[in-house]
């Protein structure tokens, strides 16, 4: 059966480049790879002339390299989702974080090193407690990498949430067209993680004990709220399971307003049924697999020692043993990115 017209718009979406100059395309090269592996991981029937070995996703120094060449796209995700119709799903959602992935490389690549006049002042701070030599490195060190955490914030929250959203048959909506209205003040809306039916989703890669200012806490607890009043069942999504005072208190109120609560294991299972056997295999594969290797490893004791190590054309970085290294592009060709804001998050991707 042919890809319907919603089918081929959400991988056309897909494959698009985002807004900004930064924003990565996917071409018939990148995107016959990612079939190759959405292949491999539902096992299907590989389409003619693939081949039976690709790449590994997350093991690509550099994932821009991952690709296919010489290989028909097209055809080959019709034969894919004639097999299983949650093929264009998957593939949207492997291509969304596949995209992320490239564009984040690039901005390792691009993000310029500070000035002075940007950090100078809060030299004086610290100014005296070392040479003024190893003050200005440690100041522009210390923001450059600000810059990198912050810019990687912002593309993971264009990310995290749309594509668990995606996978369980959800959308994420803005608060400009959100069906959950704030109880206090029906005109105006309020984010929501995921909508499914009459369901509101609050996902959390984990609840921190660290105080949050008294407004923004409040935000969240009445998240429950809002979506009672606006006739939805509240749901929270909670990953990390460790407990403290706040994760409890965010419990109390979403069952205290007949909400679902799924922590831990439990919040994985439930996104499994959301989602269905092949979005699950997606979310277990690219998602849980991962985080769950990286909350492994948070450390009991001491951070691992970090050493960043300069040159004209890259950035070595070692974390205790550990040692990778970022291309850098020459001087005068960086630029940071102008991406205001992600891309229309309203819009949906078909989903099971």
């Amino acid at each position: 059966m042919a890809l319907s017209q919603t089918e081929s718009a959400t991988i056309e979406k897909a494959r698009a480049a985002g807004v900004g100059g930064l924003g990565v395309d996917l071409d018939d090269e990148t995107c016959a790879y990612l079939v190759a592996l959405i292949a491999k991981d539902l096992r299907l029937t590989r389409p003619p002339g693939f081949p039976a070995r690709v790449s590994s996703f997350f093991d690509a120094d550099r994932p821009d390299t991952l690709r296919l060449p010489g290989l028909p796209f097209w055809p080959a995700i019709e034969r894919l989702a004639d097999a299983d119709r949650n093929v264009v799903t998957y593939f949207a959602c492997l291509a969304k974080l596949h995209k992320a992935r490239v564009k984040y490389a690039a901005i390792l690549k691009t993000q310029p090193v500070p000035t002075m006049e940007q950090v100078g002042p809060r030299g004086l701070l610290q100014y005296g407690t070392m040479t003024p030599r190893a003050l200005t490195g440690f100041l522009l060190w210390r923001k450059w990498m600000y810059d990198i955490d912050n810019r990687a914030a912002q593309e993971t929250g264009y990310l995290f949430e749309p594509i668990i959203a995606h996978s369980i048959g959800g959308v994420p909506v803005g608060a400009g067209k959100s069906p959950v209205r704030r109880h206090d003040d029906p005109t105006k809306g309020r984010q929501v993680d995921c909508v499914k039916r009459k369901r509101a989703y609050e996902i959390k890669l984990r609840v921190t004990i660290a105080a949050s200012g008294q407004g923004r806490w409040r935000e969240e607890l009445d998240f429950p709220v809002d979506c009672r009043a606006s006739g939805y069942t509240p749901v929270l999504i909670v990953f990390d399971p460790t407990p403290n005072p706040k994760l409890r208190q965010l419990v109390r109120a979403f069952e205290s307003h007949r909400g679902a609560v799924h922590v831990g294991p439990a919040a994985w299972n439930h996104l499994d049924q959301q989602a269905g056997p092949s979005m699950a295999r997606f979310l277990e594969k690219y998602v849980r697999e991962p985080l769950d290797a990286l909350l492994r490893e948070v450390p009991t004791g001491p951070l691992p020692d970090l050493v960043l190590r300069t040159t004209d054309d890259s950035i070595r970085v070692s974390v205790g043993p550990d040692t990778f290294v970022i291309p850098r592009a020459p001087r005068g060709e960086e630029a940071a990115d102008d991406d205001a804001l992600p891309e229309d998050i309203d819009d949906t991707i078909t989903g099971p």
